[in-house]
């Protein structure tokens, strides 16, 4: 454990920079970065570890090469713009234990922005709030770990082991932001992600699918006077209502794939997108619907889409008229997580959120992903998530709790301390 003297020093620095990281992270939210924008986003962050005496490393993702690793996610859209920026910490003796900082710079769309209170990228505090798109999902955790970096050093100290601060795109769709940091060689004792998980420790995370479901219809006139035809969107209705009952069956089974058997709904299948027809006087001729899968930590991903295109087949054929439908996976295609054997990092993030909150740090099961799995399954490291409270993520006046977010940096400053030991400044 750190000396008391030292953890209260850390803490105090947390203090005096937080309201630096309180602009920092307004002007990282005032970015757009949704898929395919995340640039400039990127080059902001560039800046500012280069500013703390990092060695940058911003790269352009090469598709072609990353493909060959088997933690992929097959991609349709261009990476013309997919940029990663890694600051590297190099310690003077090198002695401690390192630690991969890593956060995502992506955020999701916005919806139709009328029903914002604000514009969802121009941040503003009320009630103890920070207000805006990707403030906490989550810029206010990756804000936070540049500063617990910071408050470290403004402490005093410096962490004796090497630090990796990673802001990586594509975690809201394929974790090849993170994975691309891997196959690059960053690799660590430790890897923490500070999400917004409400100051819990993330214990076990869904794998994830994305599937792209193309239904064909047989058009015709929309009168029937000369036939009737196959209507694609209503074939595709029976298909997708075939699916989303999988959703209450494998809830039911989720006591045979522990830790789930205590989670109130691990399984989460989403009608993401649809769009079928061209003429409203026409019986359409296609249907693409997009969905989200959430697949058991023990599942293969090629298990669940076998039983996904089983279910499929089984609605295509109330049609059998009609061609069958065409299945594509891009986006997602990743394993769950269960953190295991990371008893020493856990245990110094438990003293550490010990030493802020008071209380002991508190598990969540998650129904959803994070780039954890990227590290833990692909890369063999400990991967601990951990962060502030968020609200409304991926939905309309997204929010941090501002509070919380000052807290769980200051847990994770005494983490940097405690898991990559101190050296005098």
């Amino acid at each position: 454990m750190l000396d008391p003297k030292i953890a209260d020093r850390i803490v105090a620095a947390v203090d005096q920079g937080f309201e630096a990281q309180l602009a920092f992270t307004e002007a990282l939210v005032r970015f757009p970065s949704t898929r395919g924008h995340e640039a400039g986003a990127q080059a902001f962050m560039s800046e500012a570890m280069a500013e703390r005496g990092l060695a940058v490393d911003h790269w352009k993702i090469d598709v072609e090469t990353l493909s060959r690793h088997p933690g992929f996610a097959p991609v349709a859209v261009s990476y013309d713009e997919a940029y990663n920026v890694v600051g590297t910490y190099q310690p003077d003796n090198n002695h401690g234990r390192s630690l991969i900082l890593n956060g995502h710079i992506d955020v999701v769309p916005t919806g139709p922005e009328a029903r914002w209170t604000r514009s969802p990228f121009e941040p503003y505090v009320k009630d103890g709030q920070l207000y805006g798109r990707g403030a906490g999902d989550m810029k206010a955790g990756l804000a936070g770990a540049l500063f617990a970096f910071d408050a470290v050093r403004a402490a005093g100290f410096k962490p004796a082991g090497r630090i990796f601060i990673q802001s990586v795109v594509e975690e809201e769709c394929t974790g090849n932001g993170a994975l691309a940091c891997l196959q690059r060689g960053y690799v660590a004792d430790a890897a923490l992600i500070p999400e917004p998980v409400d100051q819990s420790l993330v214990r076990a995370q869904m794998g994830l699918l994305w599937m792209k479901l193309t239904v064909p219809g047989d058009p015709a006139h929309a009168s029937g006077a000369y036939r009737s035809g196959v209507n694609a969107i209503e074939r595709a209705w029976r298909i997708w209502e075939r699916v989303k009952a999988l959703e209450a069956e494998w809830n039911a089974e989720k006591a045979d794939h522990p830790p789930y058997g205590a989670h109130f709904h691990p399984v989460r299948i989403n009608l993401g997108k649809i769009n079928g027809g061209e003429w409203v006087s026409s019986v359409p001729a296609e249907c693409v619907m997009e969905i989200r899968v959430g697949v058991y930590p023990d599942w293969t991903i090629e298990e669940a889409k076998r039983r996904l295109e089983a279910r499929i087949a089984e609605g295509a054929a109330l049609d059998a008229d009609a061609p069958p439908p065409i299945v594509d996976y891009h986006g997602f295609h990743t394993p769950g997580y269960v953190l295991a054997g990371a008893e020493e990092p856990e245990r110094v993030l438990r003293e550490s959120h010990q030493a802020v909150f008071g209380e002991p740090l508190a598990e969540l099961l998650s129904s959803a992903s994070t780039d954890a799995r990227i590290f833990g399954v692909f890369g063999d490291i400990p991967s601990l998530v951990y962060g502030p409270k968020c609200t409304a993520a991926h939905g309309f006046d997204e929010s941090v709790d501002i509070e919380s977010v000052r807290r769980t940096t200051k847990a994770m400053a005494l983490f940097i301390a405690g898991w990559c030991g101190l050296e005098p400044a």
